[in-house]
């Protein structure tokens, strides 16, 4: 027997010692609490970029919304921005955040916000019980005593809701300026993403009409959280249409039935003809969606993936890289990016439809958390996109397949320890 056959068979060995034992402790831990999202219809096969966004309007139900003005916000640009528009509030700010925690900028808004409710303004914070759990007691009583409104989303004590988190990032400010992406609160998104420990990131802000569908979001999770409607409508007036382009919100709510974001990922990678770009911190495709992406390789599609280097989570990266074998053998280009973790979640496709939002790419963000996800139908957006991908991948590795075939018992023990977590990862 050779030695890579024994070193082959002793993963093995333990690979099943350790799922046995983890599938048995998951299943004791969170018996009723893992979902797969649900196979959405099939895409025609006359769908195109062009053609998405009627789809998307079709199924899952995204109404186009045309007549806004979109600008991106890369790293550390988002909490200046954020901070302005708060400021220059008269009637109403929602502010949606899985992650807030400790820092200048997070200290920055959590004042904002409170000398906003002391001028009279309606402020209302929601933050997610689980992402925002070190938020500062600080922060909180200062807020407020000035007169915002601060809950925390589905606690923790409720077990039927543990697993089930919101990931959503919103920032409404009068129904007229809004906010949303993949970014938290943090020191860890306040610098220029390629230091370590100091995050890539993505956000957009948006002018017109689409702002109204973040303020429904907002108002959705709020009512979960209260009991109690918020009329958007009488908080804040209609935002009017400004020249711009259409914009689509595609939102999921698992609990409620919703997994539109996978849906929507499906079709977009079904619709594009030359080129798929792929951002995302945490790379855990199913099976449908690998094969979606094989699919679009053979059409003569090229599928480039920028995903993490440092990770936050090794686990998550062990089980990512022991599922690289499909895709690589398929002919999908995978990057990792070095400088410091990659939390960025964008996708382009054929260099005119674009996304920005707060999905992963695994069972976690498509079948489990609420999440949000704006499609924008412009090139500009895209192109400016592309050019950050590009920029990203000059401080990335590629991932060679002859180097990940030969990668190491410890790597391959990692992947197997893994395994039995995938649908909570």
């Amino acid at each position: 027997m050779r030695p890579g056959d024994r070193a082959g068979r002793r993963v093995r060995r333990i690979g099943a010692r350790a799922r046995l034992a983890a599938g048995a402790l998951l299943a004791a831990a969170t018996a009723g609490c893992v979902a797969v999202p649900p196979a959405p219809p099939r895409a025609p096969t006359s769908l195109t970029v062009e053609t998405l966004p009627a789809a998307l309007a079709a199924s899952p139900g995204a109404p186009v919304v045309g007549g806004n003005d979109a600008r991106l916000l890369f790293n550390a640009e988002l909490f200046p921005a954020m901070a302005a528009a708060i400021a220059s509030a008269r009637e109403s700010v929602l502010f949606a955040r899985y992650t807030y925690g400790a820092g200048p900028a997070a200290r920055v808004l959590a004042e904002t916000l409170a000398e906003r409710a002391r001028a009279g303004v309606a402020v209302r914070v929601l933050l997610d019980a689980f992402g925002s759990r070190d938020f500062p007691d600080e922060y909180a009583d200062l807020m407020r005593r000035a007169g915002c409104q601060v809950l925390f989303f589905r606690p923790l004590h409720r077990l039927a809701t543990l697993d089930h988190r919101n990931h959503l990032r919103i920032l409404v400010v009068d129904g007229r300026i809004g906010f949303t992406g993949g970014t938290g609160v943090g020191w860890r998104w306040t610098g220029d993403g390629r230091t370590p420990g100091h995050w890539r990131s993505a956000a957009i802000r948006l002018r017109g009409p689409a702002v109204g569908q973040l303020e429904r979001a907002f108002a959705e999770n709020r009512r979960e959280a209260t009991g109690r409607p918020l009329d958007v409508e009488a908080v804040a007036p209609v935002p009017a249409a400004v020249p711009g382009v259409p914009v689509q919100v595609i939102r999921s709510s698992p609990l409620a039935g919703r997994f539109d974001v996978y849906t929507m990922f499906l079709l977009a990678v079904a619709a594009a003809r030359r080129t798929i770009y792929l951002t995302t911190p945490y790379l855990l495709p199913d099976d449908r969606l690998t094969a979606a992406l094989a699919g679009a390789v053979r059409r003569g599609v090229q599928v480039v993936i920028l995903g993490p280097g440092p990770t936050d989570w090794n686990l998550v990266r062990g089980l990512s890289r022991g599922r690289f074998g499909s895709l690589l053998a398929a002919g999908v280009e995978i990057h990792e990016y070095l400088p410091a973790m990659l939390h960025a979640k964008t996708l382009i496709a054929d260099g005119t439809w674009a996304t920005v939002g707060s999905a992963n790419v695994d069972n976690r963000s498509f079948a489990l958390n609420d999440e949000l996800t704006v499609g924008i139908s412009d090139r500009r957006v895209a192109g400016r996109l592309e050019e950050a991908l590009r920029a990203d991948l000059r401080y990335a590795r590629r991932v060679d397949r002859a180097a990940w075939l030969a990668r190491g018992l410890d790597d391959r023990l990692l992947e197997l320890i893994a395994a039995p977590l995938e649908l909570l990862l």
